[in-house]
């Protein structure tokens, strides 16, 4: 499986100290391809990522976007949980 090459993330800090909802995060695959409103959340066993999603009449929530494969979402989750530290640490 060949790796994304993922030329940008950016993070938008969330400041609600009572909230899961950490940041809101975008990030650009090869230059080309940009995906908005990832959420990093706070789990109860670390922070993890939410792809986009909306939701549909029966209520629940469905992605929007979303890896179609393991290591793919491993790998976006990686850097996009690594970019999120970084951006929280120069605060």
């Amino acid at each position: 499986m060949k790796n994304l090459d993922i030329t940008d993330i950016r993070i938008r800090l969330v400041s609600k100290d009572d909230s899961k909802l950490k940041a809101v995060a975008s990030f650009t695959i090869d230059n080309a391809f940009v995906v908005h409103d990832v959420k990093i959340i706070e789990g109860t066993n670390g922070n993890f990522i939410a792809m986009p999603s909306k939701q549909a009449p029966s209520g629940e929530y469905r992605d929007i976007v979303h890896p179609s494969n393991t290591e793919t979402r491993e790998q976006i989750s990686s850097a996009v949980l690594a970019a999120y530290e970084k951006e929280k640490n120069n605060q």
